[in-house]
């Protein structure tokens, strides 16, 4: 969830400003608290700042620090509150340590420590990393030989990167289920992503699972999990993450719903689904979390309806725990936005334990940790995606689960070369949007309705809205209403129909009468047949007539546009909602 760099500088220049610009790239991983620490004459100068990273870089300005190696963090607080003492990097004496990931065991270890006489200061998992090398480095032990003894030691997930006073040029680096890869350029660097290094390095190598490193300003030493020297594969840095800033537009969320045209027609091109792989499938599985579970929700209808195959969807972070029974012949499909999400990995973990069922990824990070645990892999191509509410990728998803299940329909694979043009048509409709966010901006609550594949994309406008406005929202099945929701209807909550013309158009016109009989405040995303129907009440944001199964990646887009401006209106920061954070590598 946080994100680390680490920087092992081969001339005499100050590090400290390429690890701010690099931490710039990873403050979508978290922004409860940022800071830095250097090596300056054989002292760790650090400097840290509660909130997001331009504090940390105002701190900068009035008390700057300079050194040659040094390692950065941007916080999504787990354990601790977001405060200055409990930031990192976390120091004790001759050690300086960041973190991503749980230390399980920390109590354990914490009280050996304090037996030992080492005082804690803050309220994090991770001082115990940092006393438990200074204790080794105090018994004479090298940095290599301490940072193995702690991984042997300790549980959990964890990315650390670590450097030691007396050793300046010298990054000790570890990954356990949480990202964590090297660069090689004019400088030596590690970070949480490849975009994180992209401007200082032209090459990358990726840890596997248990890894860990000794870097210094000559050389990168690889260990396995089980502490033998090893070599990992050097891979050139795709040119697409050395342009992704905002350009032009105001926010990255923007920018990165103007992309989806685009995103979606450079998915459609580089993949093909060879209906072969469905050969001998009796049962379909999908895991996913958040907005990728609402896309596998969408794919559900679509694999029942053309393939005639059974679909379950499972929130992953619940999968396991339920102890679920794997029949034969699933396919198991998992999407993921990042490829990191734990969540997501401990699934599979779960899957490959308890059967022989082949797993089918579904990401948009190339060389994630998921992807390498796959037997069929298909990347959405939607580019990189800072904002934390996901847009593009969402329907680069749905675009990537459409070709799978009308893999065996070539009119609909046809219809679907159509999309991209419709989402363009759809982006016109950008200025009524932003009239209708009026309507919305004062609420407390909202609600979301839609049927068939459209109520998973209720449930995902919904979270779109919630996330970055902070207005409490919720998606339902529009046939639910009566059995419950319907009674928080009154003339301040406003209720947002999905309604274009399709076999369920006359049901949901039914259910928006029962609306507008409680409240007046509905607002209608239809097309331009549908909209003849409507009552006059309604407020309408009228779509290009689709496909009926294509309604919900076009439709996607007038929900992300809404949330958008409603948060704007709200004065709420849309790429860096609060408590969130993009990747989420801890359960």
């Amino acid at each position: 969830m946080c994100g680390i760099i680490g920087i092992v500088g081969k001339s005499n220049e100050n590090v400290v400003d390429r690890i701010i610009r690099s931490l710039e790239k990873l403050e979508y991983r978290g922004y409860d608290s940022a800071g830095i620490a250097v090596i300056s004459n054989g002292q760790i100068l650090r400097q840290r700042a509660v909130g997001k990273l331009y504090n940390l870089k105002e701190k900068l300005i009035n008390e700057p620090i300079c050194g040659n190696t040094g390692i950065g963090h941007t916080r999504w607080a787990t354990h601790g509150k977001p405060t200055e003492n409990n930031a990192h990097p976390i120091i004790s004496k001759d050690v300086a340590i960041v973190h991503n990931g749980i230390i399980e065991n920390y109590k354990e270890l914490k009280f050996d420590l304090q037996k030992d006489g080492y005082i804690f200061e803050t309220a994090t998992d991770t001082e115990v990393a940092a006393h438990f090398l200074q204790r080794e480095i105090d018994q004479g032990f090298s940095p290599s030989e301490a940072f193995a003894k702690l991984l042997k030691i300790v549980e959990g997930t964890y990315a650390f990167v670590a450097l030691f006073s007396m050793f300046p040029n010298t990054l000790m680096v570890a990954r356990h289920r949480s990202p964590l890869i090297i660069g090689f350029g004019d400088n030596l660097c590690v970070g949480s992503d490849a975009n994180s290094i992209s401007s200082i390095c032209n090459e990358i190598a990726y840890f596997e699972d248990g890894d860990f490193a000794e870097i210094s300003k000559d050389y990168v030493i690889f260990f396995d999990k089980n502490f033998k020297r090893v070599e990992r594969k050097r891979t050139a840095i795709s040119p697409d993450l050395t342009n992704c800033g905002k350009g032009e537009y105001a926010h990255y969320m923007l920018k990165e719903i103007i992309e989806q045209p685009n995103a979606i027609r450079k998915t459609i091109l580089h993949n093909s689904v060879n209906a072969d792989l469905l050969d001998g499938v009796s049962r379909i599985l999908i895991l996913a979390c958040g907005t990728s579970y609402h896309a596998g929700m969408v794919a559900r209808y679509w694999f029942e309806k053309f393939l005639k195959i059974p679909t379950n969807v499972e929130i992953a972070s619940e999968y396991k725990y339920r102890n679920p029974i794997i029949e034969n012949r699933t396919l198991v499909i998992v999407v993921t936005q990042s490829g990191e999400t734990i969540d997501s990995l401990e699934a599979v973990e779960y899957v490959r334990k308890n059967s022989n069922s082949k797993v089918l990824v579904i990401a948009n990070v190339k060389n994630s940790a998921i992807a390498r645990v796959a037997d069929f892999l298909f990347y959405t191509e939607a580019g990189v995606e800072i904002g934390v509410a996901s847009t593009k990728a969402f329907t680069a998803q749905l675009t990537l689960l459409a070709g799978l299940a009308f893999c065996k329909h070539e009119f609909l694979l046809q219809e679907l070369q159509n999309v991209p043009t419709l989402c363009e048509e759809t982006l016109l409709l950008y200025e009524h949007i932003k009239k209708i966010a009026n309507d919305i901006k004062l609420a407390n609550n909202a609600i979301f309705l839609g049927r068939g594949t459209l109520y998973p994309l209720a449930l995902e406008g919904a979270l779109k809205l919630k996330e970055i406005s902070y207005i409490h929202a919720e998606g339902f099945a529009a046939g639910e209403m009566k059995h419950g929701p319907i009674a928080l209807i009154d003339d301040n909550i406003p209720i947002v129909c999905i309604c274009p013309r399709n076999e369920l158009f006359e049901k949901t016109i039914s259910n928006i009468q029962e609306v507008l009989a409680r409240g007046n405040n509905v607002i209608v995303l239809t097309d331009r047949i549908g909209s003849e129907s409507l009552p006059s009440e309604t407020e309408k944001i009228i779509l290009p007539n689709v496909h009926v199964e294509f309604a919900p990646i076009i439709y996607s887009i007038p929900l992300q546009l809404l949330a958008y401006h409603v948060a704007l209106l709200r004065n709420v920061d849309v790429d860096k909602p609060r408590n969130l954070a993009k990747s989420v590598t801890v359960e």
